[in-house]
């Protein structure tokens, strides 16, 4: 954002757990680097970050969540030396640990993971939010008593035709369909796909077709392919494919639980990537022409350990994996014919969680 804006990554971490909040770095294009340029921690825990636009002035703009109980969202422009500004007020969300954010319709829409439910937060013409206009809770449980005792909403985002907003629930294990509207900012439940009990859904990514989903699962390293018809708004589940290796209990990780975290799809739908916490890798999925047969091709370390967060840079060329409990983000030289990614390098972020690029 300024002048220089596209060569700007942003990084999302825990100040809860020693991260230094909103950090802003340069991107070398050549080589995938990030140098810091500096921080900010007037957001606690600021774990999810996206990047916009004020409806108004087309200024871009950083929108980050706070996953704390009493949870809120708050608006950044940053100057061309990496300054990160407050834009309008710290809103809250009326939900508690929202983990996710997108832009949708003239609003900001988080997925709060405490309470369960979903919000909705009209953008004024500076881009900033204002208070919320609608709330969707979320109601269900799954099997697992210590991760499932009610709904935990962890992601919610546009569909690509811009019609539907989907909200993946890990606690209730299904996916809603919602419907919002731009003028009033209320959120209409349309439809709920229920997966298999006990997966846990975290994360889905669309094929860039915008025909097939892929929702990744926290509670099981499997992601469950759907097919996805827009005009109807419906999410059809067509079937599983593991993202970790046979041998994955074999070895010095022998005996240590994986939860997935994040699920990337290539710009030319022939790569899935997921992020692997607990196994510490990242996985590389092929697809078909069809989008709809996912095959695991190789699993790579990620560079640190507990990858929270995946990213595809803008070029397609570089993947960033956000290593929460080491510490770093590192980066990654993707194979073009293989998708196979190789370790380029690192930087240290304390309790790092979210990396975007604007």
């Amino acid at each position: 954002m300024g002048a220089d804006h596209a060569q700007r990554a942003f990084i999302g971490s825990f100040t809860s757990g020693g991260g230094h909040g909103i950090s802003v770095a340069a991107v070398d294009r050549d080589t995938g680097a990030l140098t810091l340029l500096g921080s900010t921690d007037v957001l606690a825990d600021p774990s999810f970050l996206a990047v916009g636009h004020a409806p108004g002035t087309g200024a871009p703009l950083l929108y980050a969540v706070s996953e704390a109980t009493d949870g809120a969202v708050a608006a950044f422009s940053t100057d061309d030396d990496g300054t990160l500004r407050l834009t309008g007020e710290v809103r809250p969300v009326d939900g508690s640990g929202p983990t996710h954010l997108a832009l949708a319709e003239g609003h900001l829409l988080t997925a709060n993971y405490g309470s369960g439910s979903v919000t909705a937060l009209p953008l004024g013409d500076d881009g900033s939010p204002g208070p919320a206009t609608g709330v969707l809770r979320h109601e269900g449980r799954g099997p697992d008593e210590g991760r499932q005792a009610g709904p935990h909403a962890h992601q919610v985002l546009a569909d690509p035709s811009g019609k539907w907003v989907l909200s993946v629930d890990l606690g209730t294990d299904s996916v809603r369909v919602c419907a919002l509207d731009p003028e009033t900012g209320s959120l209409r439940l349309h439809a709920e796909t229920t997966l298999r009990p006990g997966t846990g859904p975290r994360h889905l990514a669309f094929h860039p077709s915008g025909g097939q989903v892929y929702v990744l699962n926290e509670l099981e390293p499997t992601v469950t392919v759907c097919r996805w018809d827009a005009a109807a708004g419906l999410l059809e589940p067509l079937g599983e494919t593991q993202v970790l290796p046979h041998d994955h209990d074999e070895g010095a990780g022998a005996g240590v639980r994986t939860y997935p975290s994040e699920v990337v799809v290539s710009r030319d739908g022939r790569f899935l990537w997921t992020a692997n916490r607990g196994h510490d890798s990242i996985s590389v999925l092929t697809l078909d022409e069809s989008g709809e047969k996912p095959v695991l091709a190789a699993a790579v370390g990620c560079g640190g350990r507990w990858p929270r967060d995946l990213t595809l840079d803008p070029t397609g060329q570089w993947l960033y994996a956000a290593n929460e409990r080491s510490g770093n983000v590192s980066w990654f030289a993707v194979d073009a014919e293989t998708g196979i990614p190789a370790h380029a390098g690192s930087v240290e972020v304390p309790a790092a969680s979210c990396v975007v690029f604007g």
